[in-house]
C-alpha cells in the first residue's frame, strides 16, 4: 500500500485526488484548509469523523487512533460535507457498504457513552460496541461507564453539528452512527489525565475495532480477516524517528557485554588454586556511555504522543525496560543491581524450581568428552560461516561476522554479530546445537528483525530475552542436538538463581551445585560465576524459564515461525499478529536450517506429546 500525503491546494484538487486515490486503491493524506485533515485507507470500509472544538482535549486523539479518519476544521474554509458525501459514494461502490463513526465529547460529568445509531439495522455492531464499551471504567473500585442507545440518529445533530445530514449520508449507501464519549480523561479545568487516557484510548478504540468488524463482516465485501487487521495500516514519520531514536539509545550500550567481567580466567584460577576459598573482586570494562544522559534522552521521548494504541503499549513498555537496565549499569558490582535483576527477569517461580529439581534428579552428567573430540573457537567459526551462508542464500543481503574474543567467558551475539571466547571448546554435537541457538535463532531474528519497518524488531521488545532464549533452546532440541549436560546446566542455572534469591554467596553456591547436584567443577564454576556478574544477574534463569513457556504455547496450537519475525516476547504475540494482518509489519524473510532437518517433525511430536522435559531428552 502506498499513500498521498500532501496539503491541498484547492477544494477541486482535494477531491480528485482523494477519488482517484480510492480508485486506485492508494492511501490519502492529505492537510485541509482550517485545521482539517484526512488519512483515509481506502481496503478499510468506514471513516471516523471529529469535529474540532475548544477546550476539547484528548476526543481529536480518540478519532485519530483509527486507521481512517476526518479531522473537520473550520467549515467556512473547506466544504467538507460534499467530500463526506463523495467519499461516501465512492466507498460504498468498492465494498457495498461503509459505515462513518462521529466521535465527539458529551459534558463534564458525564459517565455514559451515549450512542445513536439505526440499531436494527446494525444488530451485531451495537451489540459488540456495547459489550466492549461496558467494560471501561475510571478505576478499579468505580463502577463501569454506562452505555446508551437511540435509535433515531438525527436526533443528536443538534450537540454534533456536521456538514451534512445522516439523510444525504444515507441516500449516498452509508450508515452514519454518533458516539458521545464521556469526558472522564480530564479535568473539569479541561487538562487531560495521561496515564488514564492511554488505557482509555486502547479500551475505547478496541471497542470500535470490534463493532467495526461485524460491520465489515456482515455488510461489505471486504474479506478483512478479523478486527485485528483494522488498525492503522501506516507509520507516522514522527513515529519512525522515534523508533530510530530509541534503538539508537539501546544500541548504545551492551548490558550482557558490561556486566561480563573482564578478569574471569584471573577469577577461576584463583579459586581453583585456592581450593574453591578465594573469590578475586570482578572488574568490568568502562562504562562507554553515561546513564544519566541516556535517560534523558530516553524521556524526551515524547512516546505519549503515540496514537496507535498497539504500538503506544509497545514503544511504552520498552522504554520502562531500558530505564531499568540504565540504573543497573550505574549499580553495577553493588547490591541494588542484583534488586533491578529480579524487576528485570522476574524471579524464580516455584513450579520453574520444581521443573529445574526434576531435570537434574533424572538426568546424571555426563562423562567430560575425550579432549581429542573437541573442536576449537576457530574450527566452530567455520561453521558458522556455513550457517551465514545458508542464510545469504535465502536472502542475498544477508550479512554477519564473526568475533574471536580473549576477555570473553561466554559465547553471544550482540547487535547481530557473532562473539566467541577464544579458549572455547565443545564437541560436535554441542557445536551443532550452539549454530542453532546462537546463529539459527539470535542473529536470525535479529536479521528478521532488521528488515521489518520499525528498528525495534532488530533491538528487541520489553522482555523479549525470554523467549529469546526459549527458542534458542528449543532450536538445539528441534535440531536433536540438546544434551543432558546442556538440560542440567540450564537448570543448576535456575536453582542457582533461587539460591541467589535467597542470599547464597558464591563458595556456597558452587559447593550446593557440585556437591549436590553432581556438577563437575567447571561446569558448577560456569554457572556460579555468570550468576554473579554485576553484583547478581538473574538472566541465566530464562533460558528454561522460556524453554518451559514456548512449549506450553506450542502445545496451544501457537505458530513457531511467527515467532521468527524479530525478537518480542510472548505476550506480544498477538500484537505482531495484529500488525502482521494490518500490513505494518511482514513475515520472517530467512528461517533457520532445523526447520528442513530429518528429526524436525519427531522433535516437534515430542514437544508437544506432554512428557517431562528429562524424559524427552533422556530418549
Amino acid at each position: 500500500m502506498t499513500s498521498n500525503t500532501a496539503i491541498s491546494t484547492s477544494e477541486d484538487d482535494t477531491f480528485n485526488s482523494v477519488m482517484e486515490n480510492i480508485s486506485n486503491g492508494l492511501r490519502s493524506m492529505f492537510e485541509i484548509p482550517g485545521q482539517g485533515f484526512i488519512h483515509l485507507e481506502p481496503e478499510l470500509p468506514f471513516l471516523f469523523l471529529h469535529r474540532i472544538k475548544p477546550n476539547d482535549a484528548g476526543t481529536k486523539r480518540l478519532a485519530k487512533s483509527g486507521a481512517s479518519y476526518l479531522i473537520i476544521g473550520d467549515v467556512s474554509a473547506f466544504e467538507y460535507g460534499k467530500l463526506i458525501t463523495q467519499v461516501s459514494e465512492a466507498m460504498t461502490s468498492k465494498h457495498n457498504a461503509f459505515l462513518i463513526v462521529d466521535i465527539y465529547s458529551g459534558s463534564y460529568g458525564s459517565t455514559d457513552f451515549k450512542i445513536h445509531a439505526p440499531e436494527s439495522r446494525l444488530p451485531a455492531s451495537m451489540e459488540a460496541l456495547k459489550h466492549e464499551l461496558h467494560k471501561i471504567r475510571v478505576s478499579d473500585e468505580a463502577p463501569y461507564l454506562g452505555v446508551t442507545v437511540d435509535n433515531e440518529v438525527v436526533a443528536v445533530e443538534g450537540v454534533s453539528v456536521l456538514p451534512c445530514s445522516s439523510d444525504e449520508v444515507l441516500d449516498c449507501g452509508a450508515t452514519l452512527i454518533h458516539i458521545e464519549v464521556p469526558p472522564v480523561y480530564r479535568s473539569s479545568q479541561g487538562v487531560l489525565f495521561p496515564v488514564f487516557f492511554r488505557r482509555f484510548r486502547d479500551h475505547f478504540s478496541r471497542a470500535l475495532q470490534k463493532a467495526i468488524f461485524e460491520f465489515i463482516r456482515v455488510q461489505t465485501t471486504s474479506g478483512i480477516p478479523s478486527f485485528s487487521a483494522i488498525g492503522k495500516r501506516n507509520i507516522h514519520e514522527e513515529l519512525y524517528k522515534l523508533d530510530k531514536q530509541l534503538t539508537d539509545i539501546e544500541s548504545s550500550f551492551s548490558l550482557l557485554m558490561l556486566v561480563a567481567p573482564v578478569n574471569i580466567n584471573n577469577i577461576r584460577e584463583t579459586f581453583f588454586e585456592s581450593g574453591f576459598k578465594e573469590v578475586p573482586d570482578y572488574h568490568y570494562r568502562l562504562l562507554p556511555v553515561d546513564p544519566d544522559r541516556l535517560k534523558r534522552k530516553l524521556f524526551n521521548l515524547r512516546i505519549d504522543e503515540i496514537d496507535d494504541p498497539a504500538l503506544a503499549f509497545l514503544y511504552s513498555e520498552k522504554r520502562e525496560e531500558l530505564d531499568k537496565q540504565l540504573s543497573m549499569l550505574k549499580e553495577r558490582g553493588s547490591r541494588n543491581f542484583f534488586y533491578s535483576s529480579i524487576r528485570l527477569f522476574h524471579g524464580v517461580e516455584k513450579d520453574l524450581k520444581k521443573e529445574a529439581e526434576n531435570i537434574l534428579s533424572i538426568l546424571p552428567e555426563e562423562q567430560e568428552p575425550d579432549p581429542s573430540e573437541l573442536i576449537n573457537a576457530f574450527q566452530f567459526k567455520e561453521l558458522v560461516q556455513q550457517e551465514f551462508n545458508f542464510f545469504k542464500k535465502q536472502d542475498s543481503g544477508f550479512q554477519s561476522k564473526v568475533h574471536i574474543k580473549e576477555d570473553l567467558n561466554v559465547m553471544m551475539v550482540s547487535q547481530g554479530e557473532f562473539y566467541l571466547p577464544k579458549n572455547y571448546k565443545l564437541t560436535h554435537k554441542e557445536a551443532n546445537a550452539l549454530l542453532q541457538h546462537e546463529i539459527g535463532t539470535h542473529v536470525l531474528t535479529y536479521y528478521n528483525g532488521s528488515k521489518q519497518p520499525l528498528s525495534q524488531l532488530k533491538a528487541g521488545l520489553a522482555d523479549y530475552d525470554t523467549l529469546q532464549e526459549g527458542l534458542a533452546v528449543m532450536s538445539e532440541f528441534l535440531s536433536g542436538s540438546i544434551t543432558p549436560n546442556r538440560l542440567r546446566t540450564l537448570a543448576g542455572r535456575v536453582v542457582a538463581g533461587d539460591a541467589l534469591m535467597q542470599g547464597c554467596n558464591f563458595k556456597d553456591m558452587f559447593d550446593l551445585l557440585k556437591n549436590t547436584y553432581g556438577f563437575s567443577k567447571d561446569r558448577a564454576f560456569n554457572i556460579v560465576s555468570r550468576m554473579f556478574q554485576g553484583g547478581g544477574f538473574l538472566k541465566d534463569i530464562i533460558y528454561l524459564k522460556g524453554f518451559v513457556q514456548l512449549r506450553h504455547y506450542l502445545n496451544s496450537g501457537g505458530d513457531l515461525e511467527l515467532l521468527l519475525s524479530g525478537k518480542f516476547a510472548l505476550h506480544h504475540v498477538n500484537i505482531i499478529q495484529e500488525l502482521i494482518e494490518r500490513q505494518v509489519l511482514i513475515a520472517p524473510v530467512i528461517k533457520p536450517r532445523y526447520l528442513q532437518m530429518d528429526c524436525y517433525k519427531d522433535q516437534m511430536k515430542e514437544t508437544t506429546a506432554g512428557t517431562y522435559l528429562a524424559q524427552m531428552i533422556k530418549k
